[in-house]
């Protein structure tokens, strides 16, 4: 019989993670992401990757400095992902094949224009109005072309993920818009808590940043403009922030039983307590301004962990830096915590990384765990302009020492795709 200690409130097995990883503009590896999140330093830059002649904004927060073999998004999102699940493993202390699902978050990418218009250049010529993709099909048939077939399909960085690591099962890939990176961990969880596997390996990954969907987070007004100097675009919760800066990054989690993960002698680095998730149909991009979706999603990830709005330390906010999300969510979290929120630390790490998309809610939940490990509490860089509508504790501008043992992580989605997870340190 399981020993009850290994058991949550409801009687499933605990999930532990044993393993993170992480890769943004802020650097490689959990260690130097860590000492620059924490030292306020900013990774957001001017782009260099394309020409940004005549756009509103020309910054971001581009991984420049893993080599990727063909310049697209699906290798860069690869290649992101690969390098942080290969620090996971290495901490998890695990080697040759995984033995667990793979359950990966990335983005949507369809082929850039410079793809599109090399294949137009190779098609034969427009027989009738809208038969593009039968001419691009056709210049493939005449000369195969893998490593653009693997740009253009979906699920080929799970697959290849799936193939390096020896993961069990058909590898699944999903991309619920920023919220992407959290819904990972949740499946992994749920098929941990099922009784389905022992392990689930969990990545967020997104390399996206082209010209393409610069322009088109730009035509949503989305985007900050404010592009001197990019250190100080990312404003969370400031009364002047005017937009999110794109972004990239990747992280992985190596989740496990708690009771299998002290059976092999792992270390555990934290417990993955409780989940939630919600979704509205409020509009295509927007979430619902008063805040319910998001509202139900903190309650059902705090009611799932069995714990109150008491046991909460810190909450590792969305906190995009866009007027009406930033709005949104301090409706949410003021509704579910009411006045404790004041006694609650709520800081941005998109103030420093900018918002890494589909890998959003992953990279925060390794910062998450990272906070509860070392007793630090980033800080919320760039906030000398106060929004008064928005009473929070922010840790601004400098890094806070203080201990907490049990962290909420909100991801609110465009479409209303939203997700929150609720983080503990390791049990006694």
């Amino acid at each position: 019989m399981t020993n009850a200690a290994y058991r949550d409130h409801l009687g499933r097995p605990i999930v532990a993670v044993t393993g993170m990883g992480v890769v943004t503009s802020l650097g490689q590896g959990l260690k130097d992401n860590w000492t620059a999140l924490t030292g306020g330093v900013s990774g957001i830059h001017d782009i260099s990757r394309f020409p940004v002649d005549g756009l509103n904004t020309r910054i971001s927060g581009t991984v420049d400095f893993i080599t990727v073999p063909t310049e697209n998004p699906v290798e860069r999102s690869y290649a992101y992902a690969r390098e942080t699940t290969d620090e996971a493993l290495a901490q998890a202390g695990l080697s040759g094949d995984f033995g667990g699902p793979l359950f990966l978050a990335a983005p949507p990418i369809e082929p850039d224009w410079r793809e599109r218009f090399a294949l137009a250049d190779r098609a034969p010529p427009s027989q009738r109005p809208g038969d593009a993709y039968d001419r691009f099909l056709a210049a493939l048939r005449e000369k195969a072309e893998p490593a653009l077939h693997e740009a253009w399909a979906f699920g080929s960085i799970s697959e290849r993920l799936s193939d390096r690591y020896g993961t069990r099962g058909l590898p699944v890939t999903l991309s619920t818009a920023c919220a992407s990176g959290a819904t990972a961990i949740q499946l992994g969880v749920e098929a941990i808590r099922q009784g389905r596997t022992d392990r689930a390996l969990t990545v967020g990954t997104d390399g996206s940043v082209t010209a393409e969907a610069l322009i088109r987070f730009a035509l949503l007004s989305a985007l900050s403009t404010q592009n001197d100097p990019p250190t100080k675009a990312s404003k969370p919760f400031s009364k002047d922030r005017d937009g999110f800066v794109i972004a990239e990054g990747a992280a992985t989690l190596v989740l496990e039983s708690l009771e299998s993960a002290i059976a092999r002698g792992a270390k555990v680095l934290g417990i993955l307590k409780g989940c939630g998730e919600k979704a509205d149909h409020f509009h295509r991009t927007r979430s619902s301004p008063d805040g319910g979706p998001a509202i139900a999603t903190i309650r059902a990830a705090l009611e799932d962990a069995g714990i109150d709005e008491s046991g909460i330390g810190y909450i590792n906010a969305h906190g995009t830096s866009t007027p009406e999300n930033d709005k949104m969510e301090y409706l949410s979290m003021s509704t579910v915590f009411g006045d404790k929120l004041a006694g609650i630390a709520v800081s941005s790490n998109k103030s420093m990384i900018g918002h890494t998309l589909t890998a959003a809610g992953a990279v925060e939940a390794v910062f998450s765990i990272q906070t509860m490990l070392t007793g630090t509490l980033p800080p919320t860089i760039n906030y000398t302009n106060p929004d008064p509508t928005i009473q929070l504790d922010v840790v601004p501008n400098v890094k806070r020492d203080k201990q907490v043992s049990a962290v909420l992580s909100n991801s609110f989605g465009f479409g209303g795709q939203n997700a929150s997870l609720v983080m503990t340190a390791e049990p006694a």
